[in-house]
C-alpha cells in the first residue's frame, strides 16, 4: 500500500524503528527519537543494498518518489545508484577545487615570477575587484561566454573601457592555462572579440615644447610639498625611466661614486637589466636625499612606512597640485619629453635615446644591445640633457647647440 503525506505526518515513534513502505523499494524509516529517513532498498551484483534519499519533511513524498525513480532508471541501465552518487560528489568537489578563482591565482603565481611587481599587483587587483566577486566560485570549466561578458561589461559600464579590455585579456590567459592543465576544454574569452566598446586611443600627456618644459621645471623647483616627492619630481626628467622604476629605486642599486643607477631585470618591463648614467645634477639630488632616506631600502620611501616605496600617485598628484592637468602632463610624460627633445632639438643618435629609454634596440646583426652598450656616448648624452634642462629652467633664452654624436 502506498504512503500518503497524511499517514506520514500521523505516524508516532515507537520503542523500535519502523519501516513504512511505499513501493519500488522506497520506504520511510522512523526512529524511536522521531527522526524520519527515506531509504531505497535494491539489489545490485547479487547483493542487497540501501541508499539514503533524504529526511522528511525536507524531502517530501513526491521528491522521494522522484529520487527512487531516477535510481531505478540507473539500475535498469546497469549502474549502481550509490556508486553514481559517489562519482557525482567527487566531480562536484573537483569542480569546486578548480574554480575560476583557484585556477586564476595558480596562474598568477606562476606568471608573477616573470613580471614587474607593479604589473603583478595590478593584475591581481583587477581580478579581485572585477572578476572574482561574480565568477570566482564558478567551476572554470562551466563559465560561459555570456557570464564572462556580464562581468567585464560591468567594468565598461562604469566608464573604464580600457580596464574592461585588460580584464578580458587576463581572463583569456587564465582560461588558456586551465585548458593546458586539463581543467577546461575551451576559452569563452575568444567568443567575445568585438563584444566590448572599442578603446579610444590616447597618448599619455607630455610637455615637449622647450619653452613649456622650462615652466614645468621652474614649477617643480618651487614645489612646496614633501621633500622626498620634490626630489622624485626633479630626478624624473633627468633619468626619464618609467614611473614604477623610479619609485621602486633602492639605494643598493645606486653608485654615487660611479654616477650610475643599475636597475635589476626583475624591475624592468623588458625583463632585462638597465643601466642609467647619472648626470652631475642627478648625483647632487641623490646625495642630498641620501642624508634623509639613505639608511633605508628605498630612495623614495612611502610617507607611511619606510619599508614600502612611495605611492604610485605621488608624482602625479604633485603635478596636479602644481596646476598641470591630466591632458597636459603625466608621470610617463618625462619619457616622451626626453625622446622628443633629444632627437628633434639636440639631435642625438636615435639608438642612444631608445636604449636609454630601455626599449628593445638591436644591432645590425639583430642582436640585442647589452646594458653597457654605447655607455660613454649615453653618459655624454645624459649630462648634455641635464645641462640643457638647467638652461631651460633658468630661462636663458638661448638654445644650447650640441654636436651630433656619430
Amino acid at each position: 500500500m502506498s504512503l500518503s503525506d497524511t499517514a506520514i505526518r500521523k505516524v508516532k515513534p515507537t520503542e523500535k524503528s519502523q519501516r513504512l513502505f511505499d513501493g519500488g523499494g522506497l520506504y520511510l524509516e522512523v526512529s524511536p527519537a522521531g527522526g524520519k529517513w527515506w531509504r531505497l532498498k535494491y539489489r545490485y551484483g547479487g547483493k542487497e543494498k540501501r541508499l539514503s534519499l533524504g529526511t522528511y519533511p525536507d524531502t517530501g513524498l513526491a521528491d522521494a518518489r522522484s529520487k527512487r525513480d531516477t535510481a531505478r532508471r540507473l539500475l535498469a541501465g546497469g549502474t549502481d545508484p550509490a556508486e553514481h552518487r559517489k562519482a557525482e560528489k567527487a566531480a562536484g568537489e573537483d569542480r569546486a577545487a578548480n574554480s575560476l578563482e583557484v585556477v586564476a591565482r595558480e596562474w598568477h603565481a606562476k606568471q608573477a615570477t616573470k613580471w614587474v611587481k607593479d604589473h603583478a599587483d595590478r593584475t591581481m587587483l583587477r581580478l579581485e575587484n572585477d572578476i572574482f566577486p561574480w565568477l570566482g566560485k564558478r567551476p572554470i570549466a562551466d563559465v560561459t561566454a555570456k557570464e564572462l561578458l556580464g562581468a567585464v561589461s560591468r567594468i565598461a559600464d562604469r566608464g573604464a573601457v580600457e580596464s574592461a579590455h585588460r580584464a578580458l585579456q587576463t581572463c583569456g590567459q587564465v582560461f588558456r592555462y586551465a585548458i593546458a592543465t586539463g581543467r577546461a576544454e575551451r576559452n569563452p574569452a575568444t567568443d567575445l572579440r568585438g563584444a566590448l566598446p572599442p578603446v579610444k586611443q590616447a597618448h599619455l600627456a607630455a610637455i615637449t615644447d622647450p619653452e613649456k618644459v622650462g615652466g614645468l621645471l621652474r614649477a617643480m623647483d618651487a614645489y612646496s610639498g614633501s621633500f622626498v616627492t620634490k626630489c622624485a619630481l626633479r630626478l624624473a626628467p633627468l633619468v626619464f625611466v618609467r614611473p614604477g622604476e623610479l619609485r621602486h629605486a633602492e639605494w643598493a642599486e645606486i653608485n654615487l661614486a660611479k654616477a650610475e643607477w643599475s636597475i635589476p631585470a626583475e624591475k624592468m618591463k623588458m625583463r632585462e637589466p638597465h643601466l642609467v648614467p647619472l648626470s652631475s645634477q642627478a648625483v647632487a639630488i641623490l646625495t642630498e636625499l641620501h642624508a634623509l632616506t639613505g639608511r633605508g631600502r628605498y630612495v623614495f620611501p612611502s610617507a607611511r612606512s619606510p619599508k614600502r616605496p612611495m605611492s604610485n600617485n605621488a608624482v602625479l598628484s604633485a603635478l596636479r597640485r602644481m596646476g598641470f592637468d591630466k591632458n597636459e602632463m603625466s608621470g610617463h610624460g618625462f619619457r616622451a619629453m626626453a625622446r622628443t627633445i633629444l632627437d628633434e632639438t639636440l639631435h642625438f643618435q636615435p639608438d642612444y635615446i631608445e636604449h636609454q629609454l630601455a626599449h628593445a634596440v638591436r644591432d645590425p646583426n639583430g642582436r640585442a644591445y647589452n646594458r653597457t652598450a654605447h655607455l660613454p656616448e649615453r653618459r655624454k648624452m645624459m649630462q648634455a640633457w641635464a645641462d640643457y634642462l638647467d638652461a631651460l629652467c633658468a630661462n636663458a633664452g638661448t638654445v644650447i647647440a650640441f654636436k651630433r654624436t656619430a
